[in-house]
């Protein structure tokens, strides 16, 4: 009986020993990741309340030119690749988070987030509603259909925000 061979060795035995060193660095890095990932939570996402917040947070990590992501914290532990890979899961996980609670939590978590910018809840959602400045919060690797309906969310979230604080209402 006769056995496919690469230079006298089992095609098997030849796929396992080039594949053994993938399936480690693959392993390796999953684990690196894991620790950047329960790191980065730990030490700095559960600080930040609320998951607006935490998006917010984890979009102005993010060079706009490059898609980078840049923490000055984590550069110092870890392999910059290990970085990218975290950050990037971590703020598709909170944007898909979002996405999955309900409008109403939405929209108090959102306001609680913008009460807490620079200039007051007013100022910050005229300013996000003229600029659509939360578009830069969007997962570059989110399927378009999730960004158009967190886009979509987010315009009916600032505008019941904005109608809340106009002078009409406040009259009313």
């Amino acid at each position: 009986m006769r056995r496919d061979s690469f230079g006298g060795m089992p095609c098997l035995e030849m796929f396992r020993m080039r594949n053994t060193g993938r399936y480690v660095r693959t392993l390796t890095q999953l684990q690196q990741n894991s620790k950047v990932i329960q790191d980065f939570t730990l030490t700095t996402l559960a600080s930040i309340p609320g998951l607006f917040a935490r998006l917010t947070y984890l979009a102005s990590l993010r060079d706009l030119s490059s898609g980078r992501y840049e923490h000055a914290g984590l550069a110092a532990l870890y392999p910059d690749e290990a970085i990218q890979q975290a950050l990037q899961l971590c703020h598709e996980q909170i944007f898909e988070r979002i996405l999955e609670t309900p409008l109403s939590s939405q929209l108090e978590d959102l306001r609680a987030c913008l009460a807490g910018m620079e200039g007051g809840l007013p100022s910050a959602v005229s300013h996000w509603r003229r600029m659509e400045a939360y578009r830069v919060f969007l997962p570059e690797a989110a399927p378009d259909y999730l960004k158009e309906l967190f886009c979509s969310n987010l315009g009916a979230l600032l505008e019941i925000l904005e109608e809340e604080h106009s002078p009409a209402h406040s009259t009313a």
